[in-house]
């Protein structure tokens, strides 16, 4: 008995951890990182400041964490599209809604990200960020110099510049994108498609 209450306590402690990361996210993206402090988290969550120190030391590891499970869980996904085997035009547009899902699954991670890339250069702990990036342009330039190789997509093309065109439109988008609108998010990743994939396919030779 006693051992399932300390499970059951572990468990309440972990959620109310990711609802504090949750709610910070949401500030950091909304009033920006370097605004934000953590009295005004803990006044916003309805803790004093000290038990809001209980779970993290600074806002900093807040956002490392907040960014950290973004990006990786964001990896992940790309590597399992890429990992499913099929043909490059699928694969594209599979990456491409994978991109837009995180506007769902993680869309303040994505504006703290997009928004506060230069304030968190300043901050040694959040060198990773450059290293994601790295890894997401091997995986899109790989699928994009493969259908290249396969006369898929056209051979003028960069497939570096063709990666980041997509990544900083899909990035932007959080900057408009509304969770109660008209458009999905499958919806908007669609459009996004036929723009991006449809617009490198070589052209039918009449």
């Amino acid at each position: 008995m006693t051992g399932g209450n300390r499970t059951s306590g572990r468990e309440r402690g972990s959620g109310r951890r990711a609802e504090l990361l949750a709610m910070a996210a949401r500030m950091f993206a909304t009033r920006g990182v370097a605004a934000t402090t953590m009295r005004e988290i803990a006044d916003e969550a309805g803790i004093l400041p000290g038990s809001l120190y209980h779970h993290f030391d600074s806002k900093e590891a807040m956002v490392d964490e907040i960014l950290r499970e973004y990006l990786n869980a964001q990896l992940e996904r790309f590597r399992r599209v890429v990992d499913a085997g099929h043909d490059p035009h699928t694969t594209v547009g599979e990456l491409i809604h994978e991109a837009f899902a995180a506007l769902h699954r993680h869309r303040w991670a994505m504006a703290v990200l997009h928004n506060e890339a230069g304030y968190l250069a300043g901050f040694d702990r959040f060198g990773y960020i450059d290293t994601a990036n790295r890894d997401f342009e091997r995986i899109w330039v790989r699928v994009l110099r493969q259908g290249q190789r396969m006369g898929v997509f056209r051979a003028e093309l960069s497939p570096r510049l063709a990666h980041r065109f997509i990544r900083d439109s899909v990035s932007a988008a959080v900057r408009w994108y509304n969770p109660s609108g008209r458009m999905s998010v499958q919806g908007i990743a669609e459009q996004y498609t036929r723009i991006f994939r449809d617009g490198m396919v070589v052209p039918e030779r009449g």
